[in-house]
């Protein structure tokens, strides 16, 4: 069982891009969901997590700018991403025990 990713695109700075992960499986019983990005040639970076209760946790870097959240009737996490960077540019996961990160989807932050 996998997520599929999508919803990126190139996006001027400051712009707004909404993110989707969406798996087969039931979601309503995963503790944890977080969604990570990755540079070629570095590693991959923790963004933001959402856990059952609805609690949120973000990387500095985003805070303020980035909101997780979950519909577990639709088995999806979403990533809200406004006043967007250059520095945002990546490719960005979803990951939860027992379901496998998809391809990602890829969000470039360019004028």
């Amino acid at each position: 069982v996998q997520f599929v990713e999508s919803g990126g695109g190139l996006v001027q700075p400051e712009g707004s891009l909404r993110l989707s992960c969406t798996t087969s499986r039931r979601i309503d019983s995963i503790f944890r969901i977080g969604w990570y990005r990755q540079v070629p040639g570095n590693e991959r970076e923790w963004v933001a997590e959402v856990l059952l209760d609805g609690l949120t946790n973000y990387v500095d870097s985003v805070k303020g700018r980035f909101t997780i959240y979950r519909d577990n009737a639709e088995n999806t996490v979403y990533l809200e991403m406004h006043s967007l960077k250059p520095e945002d540019t990546a490719v960005y996961y979803c990951n939860a025990r027992g379901i496998s990160s998809g391809q990602g989807t890829q969000v470039t932050v360019s004028s």
